[in-house]
């Protein structure tokens, strides 16, 4: 995975201990870890958790773009999602469905 600096760029100058640890910590060790779990994996459970916790925002769709580059297919976001909705919640899956759709129509 590339260096994250989104931490940095976003909140550097205002919470530096923060930026630090998102860019550092989250994105350098935890998401490198893919001898425990792949990109993909981590991809598809990051998706699911942040629909679940209502995190419907750029996060979202930041991360459903990162699942498609990680090689998660338009049929598996759209399972994905219909499988959560039933334990996240059904509005919260009409959000994640539409960015969804907007990433992966090529």
């Amino acid at each position: 995975m590339k260096k994250v600096t989104a931490g940095r760029d976003a909140l550097g100058d205002f919470a530096p201990k923060f930026a630090e640890l998102n860019d550092d910590v989250l994105f350098g060790e935890v998401w490198s870890r893919e001898d425990k779990l792949s990109e993909r994996d981590r991809s598809i459970v990051t998706v699911t958790a942040l629909m679940a916790n209502g995190v419907l925002d750029s996060s979202l769709e930041f991360h459903i773009r990162e699942a498609k580059k990680n090689g998660v297919t338009k049929e598996e976001m759209a399972e994905i999602l219909t499988h959560a909705a039933f334990y996240a919640g059904w509005p919260k899956a009409w959000a994640a469905f539409r960015l969804a759709k907007e990433i992966y129509q090529d």
